[in-house]
């Protein structure tokens, strides 16, 4: 998967990843660019129809006579997407959003445009998410920007919580006491599925460890540091205590567990782990103002609530920050467009609307956007103790493999946690540096 990346994108980058002005993302254009349809590919449903509707009503209106065209994508098979159409001059997207964990693969083979210091700095600067920022940085330049981020925590019954007499838990050891005492033959104290890496790496950083060391700029995966194999063992503990979804599972519907059953069955968990927006689609039913039938977000908080993963010794834990950065193709054959578009995204207005959709804002002067409740709270608190995937050449080809799944659905089914920690170093290790 590396090499195939490598082998379709740097080979016909035409040297995008390189210092030419005509390669870098300018402050301004110096005149109107010539009208013409662009192509935004948005990945899942996060960015909502109102979002979508302002972006290219106000595209649309600031650029005349062009068309925005936005075209949602599949996270599952975004990469080998993206790794055929990015190096298609004839049929690349024009803008593209990208998980922050896959950025890094394609900025270091040349895939996306430059952002030159001035345009930067026009769009936000030093007040763009800086861990995002580095994400999308290769060789000291800027090509992938942040989009929005997004924190995770749990999400609970708190009338099942409190019926057993449990408390919000303050140490990582108590909540794993806690949900395992809530699992019953039918409803699981903690729904985790076992290939879910994304929300079990925190027991990693929980515990001090680390996915991947870098020296220089050759990385080392370090699954079977001390640290982190504590850590993949509590997860296994919990995992096995806990939850009744099977090994296999992965991408899993979380929120839906937390939810009355359609002839009022109790729920299927006590407790679930997701990013922020999960609210949404939690909740009892209710009409919207176009008298659709949508969740509440959690409006009876006797019987819903939220609280951060706990850490070791108290306070909060690192997790995994999801979210996105957002990019123009380095094949893109109308950057001034691109570069546009981009100026929208980053505007005032569509940051305080991102966080009024609960999508952390890329521009930390507008986090107050969030609001100022508990729901907002968590999320900013969560997402500054949060913690990134390494930024890796090869980290992309590795979620493509599915690697990480492979070995938490090995370790959910009970192996040997240190014997498959070295094993996947081993498997890790050459694929973090981009080699096959």
């Amino acid at each position: 998967m590396a090499s195939t990346i490598t082998l379709a994108l740097a080979l016909t980058a035409c040297g995008s990843g390189g210092t030419g002005d005509n390669n870098a993302a300018s402050e301004s254009p110096t005149a109107a660019p010539k009208p013409a349809n662009i192509t935004l590919w948005l990945n899942g449903a996060d960015t909502n129809d109102d979002l979508r509707a302002y972006l290219k009503t106000t595209f649309e209106k600031d650029n005349p006579g062009s068309t925005l065209t936005i075209e949602e994508q599949s996270w599952t098979d975004l990469v080998p997407k993206l790794t055929t159409a990015l190096a298609d001059a004839n049929n690349t997207p024009d803008v593209v959003e990208i998980g922050n964990t896959q950025a890094p693969t394609f900025t270091a083979v040349g895939a996306f445009r430059e952002v030159s210091p001035d345009f930067f700095n026009e769009l936000g600067g030093e007040k763009l998410l800086p861990s995002f920022v580095a994400a999308g940085d290769f060789d000291g330049k800027h090509y992938a920007l942040p989009y929005y981020f997004g924190s995770r925590y749990m999400f609970y019954r708190k009338d099942i919580w409190t019926a057993a007499g449990l408390e919000v838990p303050k140490t990582l050891s108590e909540f794993s006491d806690s949900v395992k005492k809530l699992k019953t033959d039918k409803q699981s104290g903690f729904a985790m599925g076992g290939q879910d890496w994304r929300n079990g790496i925190s027991w990693i950083f929980a515990n001090g460890g680390e996915l991947a060391t870098v020296d220089g700029t050759t990385w080392t995966s370090t699954l079977s540091d001390p640290n982190s194999i504590k850590g993949l063992q509590e997860w296994q503990d919990v995992y096995k205590g806990a939850s009744l979804l099977p090994a296999t599972d992965r991408d899993v519907a979380y929120w839906d567990f937390l939810n009355d059953g359609s002839k009022g069955e109790p729920p299927a968990a006590a407790t679930i782990m997701a990013p922020g927006w999960a609210r949404w689609s939690i909740g009892d039913m209710t009409k919207n103002d176009k008298g659709e039938e949508v969740r509440d977000g959690m409006k009876d908080d006797t019987k819903f609530d939220i609280f951060a993963l706990p850490g070791v010794d108290g306070g909060i834990a690192p997790v995994f920050a999801g979210g996105s950065n957002i990019a123009i193709s380095a094949k893109s054959q109308h950057p001034e467009l691109s570069e546009n578009l981009l100026r929208i995204i980053f505007s005032s207005e569509f940051q305080k609307m991102l966080g009024g959709a609960g999508l952390g804002p890329a521009n930390s002067d507008y986090a107050s956007s969030l609001g100022d409740d508990k729901f907002a709270k968590t999320m900013i608190e969560t997402a500054q103790a949060s913690k990134l995937t390494p930024a890796a050449p090869g980290w992309a080809a590795i979620e493509g493999a599915f690697v990480y799944e492979e070995l938490f659905q090995k370790i959910a089914e009970g192996g040997d946690v240190t014997a498959l920690a070295k094993e996947y170093d081993a498997k890790l290790t050459p694929m973090l540096n981009g080699e096959s």
